[in-house]
């Protein structure tokens, strides 16, 4: 199903009619799925539901009438987890403005909650709905840009000034939303700096330095003190350069640059190349984003931008925060270090803070975590394990005993390390050599598997669902589906997501799933 062809509109009812909720109950009403308006502010109510024929009611009663399919939460941010918490709980299907919450703890409590309810959780990351940006990306993954290398954002206005969020808040979500959809990952350093310039304590203008491991880095520049208005993305790759322009008519809105850089005699020399306009089907993105919201509910399927995508934006943004705001000041997005819901922490294991623990995960007998790392949830970290500092571990991840995850090694969802396998961070060590600066990002990828005893050299990516066997080394890059073994490691067949060994039918006999030839060297799973 497309997000066009949602058959029977599904009923949804917009909590939040202010400045931009009014907004959402226009799109929902032209989709004929508008159910009811909610709003403390009975003149505005009244005022929407006479211009779009939606009956006004208080927020019980919306989330006890069981016509009532979905909600939009278009509040304060400050209330949007109180919200969100309450929609889910009465079986609703929600769909929340940015940001998904104020605090990560929250959020991942949202996002738990949806999972147990088996209800959707959306979050309005609106530009990721943009015509312009959905051709941007797909010119990302097809490899027109070629090698990501660096990607800024600019989004300045003067006004709307708030008082219950600074800038980073307000205008900096959407671009960290398009950033970390096309880097594909989140960053390993975030740093930031601000000005105060109306409120000693609510920053006017920001601008955010991202780092992933892969080598792209990032900054977002926003500001809601500017002479002008601008909204402008530009993504650099080594193939070609691209930028989106919000504030360009639709013929020019994405306009694609073929510069490269050629190197002549060890000299980099530019190579300028006439400017591409890339044609775009015009659609208002609110109205599309609304439409995949009612097509995901009627279908049942993952939004675009779910819940787990909401939690990413915000723990870049806490990130952000912590580095823009003194110590001694509070932190928006960061909440005090009680353990989270659900997780089980053994007296003798070590939390270093700051860290993030998400709920559901099992920290075991001597475990250290050092600061600022992430762990995400229903993880279990075995005995004796050491992780940190700067590391990030995704959702339902293994870790099984006498394993040490050092600062580089990004572990995506569902990765299991098997007991004392091995990764470096540096390729040539000396006990007397200082090389903290030259540590090798490692990267594992969502579903990996890494036998007992492994060892996984730094500085290269392990694909998805890949099985490194027991006892192998692995010193370069591994395919999606690889099952490697050997010192160094080779390829010796394809492995499911399953984790059953493929045949020469590329059949997973447990699951039964298909997969096929992509390519030299590599398989992918057929939809």
């Amino acid at each position: 199903m497309t997000d066009a062809d949602a058959a029977k509109p599904v009923p949804v009812a917009v909590i939040g009619c202010g400045y931009w909720g009014r907004n959402l109950v226009r799109n929902f009403a032209e989709l004929g799925a508008l159910a009811a308006i909610c709003d403390p502010d009975q003149a505005t109510a009244s005022q929407l539901s006479a211009r779009y024929g939606a009956p006004v009611m208080a927020l019980d009663p919306v989330l006890r009438d069981p016509a009532i399919a979905g909600v939009a939460i278009a509040a304060p941010a400050a209330q949007h987890a109180t919200l969100a918490t309450a929609a889910l709980e009465a079986g609703k299907h929600v769909f929340v403005e940015k940001p998904l919450a104020l605090t990560v703890p929250e959020a991942e409590r949202l996002c738990g909650l949806a999972a147990e309810r088996g209800r959707l959780l959306m979050v309005g990351h609106l530009l990721q709905y943009h015509p312009a940006f959905i051709a941007l990306r797909e010119l990302v993954r097809d490899g027109a840009l070629g090698r990501l290398q660096y990607l800024y954002s600019n989004r300045l206005n003067l006004g709307k000034v708030r008082r219950e969020e600074d800038i980073l808040w307000s205008f900096a979500p959407h671009d960290l939303s398009m950033i970390l959809s096309m880097v594909g990952q989140e960053p390993v350093d975030v740093a930031a700096t601000g000005g105060y310039y109306l409120h000693k304590t609510i920053a006017d203008v920001t601008t955010t330095h991202l780092t992933f491991p892969g080598g792209e880095q990032a900054h977002v520049f926003v500001s809601w003190l500017h002479p002008f208005k601008e909204q402008r993305l530009i993504v650099i790759g080594d193939r070609a350069m691209a930028v989106f322009d919000d504030g360009q008519p639709w013929s020019e809105k994405l306009v694609l640059y073929p510069h490269r850089i050629e190197w002549r005699e060890t000299m980099p020399v530019p190579r300028r190349a006439d400017a591409n306009p890339v044609p775009l089907t015009e659609g208002e993105p609110l109205n599309l984003e609304c439409r995949h919201f009612l097509a995901c509910v009627a279908s049942g399927t993952r939004p675009r931008t779910d819940g787990a995508e909401g939690l990413r934006v915000l723990r870049v943004l806490a990130r952000a925060s912590q580095s823009l705001t003194p110590s001694s000041a509070p932190v928006q997005g960061e909440a005090p270090s009680p353990v989270p819901s659900g997780v089980k922490i053994h007296p003798s294991a070590f939390i270093d803070e700051p860290c993030e623990i998400g709920a559901g995960t099992r920290i075991w007998h001597f475990v250290h975590i050092l600061p600022h790392t992430r762990i995400g949830r229903d993880c279990s970290l075995g005995q004796n394990v050491m992780v940190g500092p700067d590391v990030t571990i995704g959702d339902g991840c293994k870790i099984q005993n006498n394993v040490s995850i050092y600062k580089g090694v990004t572990l995506e969802d569902g990765v299991f390390c098997g007991p004392s396998c091995v990764f470096t961070n540096v390729n040539n060590p000396r006990a007397e050599i200082e090389r903290k600066d030259e540590f090798r990002p490692t990267l594992v990828k969502r579903g990996a598997t890494i036998g007992a005893n492994a060892t996984i050299v730094c500085g290269h990516t392990i694909g998805e669902y890949a099985f490194i066997a027991a006892g192998a080394v692995v010193t370069g890059e591994v395919p999606a589906f690889a099952l490697m073994a050997g010192v160094p490691a080779r390829r010796i067949g394809w492995m499911s997501a399953a984790g059953e060994r493929l045949g020469a039918d590329l059949v997973c006999p447990r699951s039964g799933r298909r997969y096929r030839e992509a390519g030299p060297d590599c398989i992918e799973e057929i939809a």
